[in-house]
């Protein structure tokens, strides 16, 4: 049944989405979306999901409000369940109301999914309360954009004693603090401009009404901006928590599958780090592959997983035909972290982990326990490395490897998504290959490349890609060096 959605999501910070907006998104089978509506939104959305840009920026309309109104319409009348994505909050200036009441005329059925305003959430971010005792006791948000032909009753708003609030104002910020002024404010207030808050481009200038507009010129803020005025400004220092984390001001790729990407993503954004994910990898399940060996399962001394997808797609496999895990007597081999992680989520606990991510490192301690004619089980991808299991042979072991997956190449729903990332992390030699197949060799050039290990490293530099190795070939060691190169200024 033909649905459509207004919905907020928030000002870019992705994890100020709400639940709903989640929810909601993947069930939609048609999604039209805004330039302030970032990039990883589309990340919730179904495979199949039709996906249309109509952003408007300042000077350069994708599509006019009439155009955007006609096609929900169509949409809707089409049988889709449609997102209409919005930054921020679809009724705080986002025109959510006129699309509604659009809806509305057609008797299309609607819902609004409010969203976390960029009014009080940009403001947060930039250490700036919206009220606070003493100094303000009010807050007042106003459309910036418009502000010199809108008939705002001036003399109203410079006389409050509130905070006051322009959103998307940079335009005529001159303008702005000329009237405040004028109708009384004096040209000592403090204010602030804050340009794309809540993202890895956030940048803040404060100053008074008499400077603020030169201050901002002066360093080249661009759109979306939000003005700021009041006593309220004075605490941007000292409540600044968002910029001084040791990773902001870093949009960083991850390119794994959505499968795998939560965990390194998740550490990153508790770092301050924005988080842009390119599934370059989608995984085709072939665990029927493991037919041949499900007689055998009882008989192995080791299984060996050198990744998360391995983990899973393996006892998922077993679940699906109802295979009593209890008949494993083997003991558990896994290649870093994350894979030890996904094995222990099954209620195992790995008997041999190798910390970094090369079959190199499982190898050396592999050979301290296994013994000549143990049988050996393999469940990988079928691009994996045949370099463990040819050493296991070399041991004089028996050993099966079955394909139970195929990483295919992946596809990216927005490619403005890549616009603003400054790193990409590369997990594998694959990861390298899809990502120059879906954004250019060009582009991955253009941003700083940090492989984590050896052979992804390899990989880049055959495709003259210069870039980065972590120390430390496991994803705390991606993120050791990211900080080690933040705190070197060469990001």
């Amino acid at each position: 049944m033909s649905k459509v959605y207004l919905i907020g999501t928030g000002p870019g910070d992705e994890e100020l989405m709400t639940l709903k907006a989640v929810r909601v998104l993947k069930k939609c089978t048609a999604v039209m979306y805004d330039r302030l509506a970032g990039g990883n939104v589309l990340k919730y959305l179904k495979d199949d999901c039709k996906v249309f840009y109509c952003g408007k920026e300042p000077g350069c309309h994708y599509k006019t409000q009439d155009e955007i109104n006609e096609m929900l319409v169509f949409l809707a009348k089409s049988g889709h369940v449609v997102g209409r994505v919005k930054g921020g909050d679809p009724y705080v200036f986002g025109r959510g109301g006129e699309e509604a009441l659009r809806l509305r005329e057609e008797n299309i059925d609607f819902e609004v999914i409010p969203g976390v305003t960029s009014a009080i959430s940009v403001l947060s971010y930039a250490g700036i309360p919206a009220t606070h005792r003493g100094l303000s006791q009010s807050f007042h948000v106003i459309t910036g954009m418009s502000a010199s032909k809108l008939k705002i009753d001036w003399s109203s708003i410079a006389t409050v004693e509130g905070t006051l609030m322009f959103l998307m104002g940079l335009e005529n910020i001159e303008f702005i603090t000329k009237r405040l002024i004028e109708c009384g404010k004096t040209e000592s207030t403090p204010c602030g401009v804050i340009m794309r808050g809540t993202t890895s481009k956030q940048r803040k200038v404060i100053g008074t009404l008499k400077d603020i507009a030169v201050k901002s010129r002066e360093v080249g803020l661009k759109s979306p901006c939000i003005i700021v005025v009041g006593e309220v400004v004075n605490l941007s220092e000292s409540l600044n928590w968002y910029e001084k984390m040791p990773l902001f001001g870093i949009n960083v790729c991850v390119t794994r599958p959505k499968e795998q990407a939560g965990g390194m993503a998740e550490s990153l954004k508790d770092l301050g780090a924005q988080v842009t994910e390119i599934n370059s990898i989608k995984i085709e399940n072939s665990s029927e592959n493991l037919n041949d060996y499900i007689e055998k399962l009882s008989t192995y001394e080791y299984v060996v997983f050198t990744s998360v997808n391995a983990v899973n797609v393996f006892f998922d496999y077993l679940m699906d035909i109802s295979f009593d895990i209890r008949k494993i007597k083997a003991s558990f081999a896994v290649i870093g972290h994350a894979t030890e992680k996904a094995l222990k989520d099954r209620g195992l606990i790995a008997d041999i982990e190798a910390k970094e991510f090369v079959g190199e490192g499982l190898l050396e301690k592999l050979k301290t326990v296994v013994k000549a004619g143990d049988n050996i089980l393999i469940p990988c991808s079928n691009g994996a490395r045949s370099y463990l299991s040819d050493e296991l042979r070399n041991l004089n072991c028996i050993v099966d490897v079955a394909h139970i997956y195929k990483p295919v190449k992946g596809e990216i729903k927005s490619e403005k998504a890549f616009e603003d990332v400054d790193v990409v992390i590369f997990t594998s030699p694959s990861t390298v290959r899809n990502m120059i197949e879906i954004v250019g060799l060009e582009g991955i050039k253009e941003k700083l490349s940090l492989a984590i290990g050896p052979i992804t490293y390899k990989e880049l530099k055959n495709h003259g890609i210069e870039a980065y190795i972590s120390e430390e070939h496991c994803e705390q060691g991606i993120i050791n060096k990211l900080i080690e190169l933040k705190k070197k200024e060469i990001l």
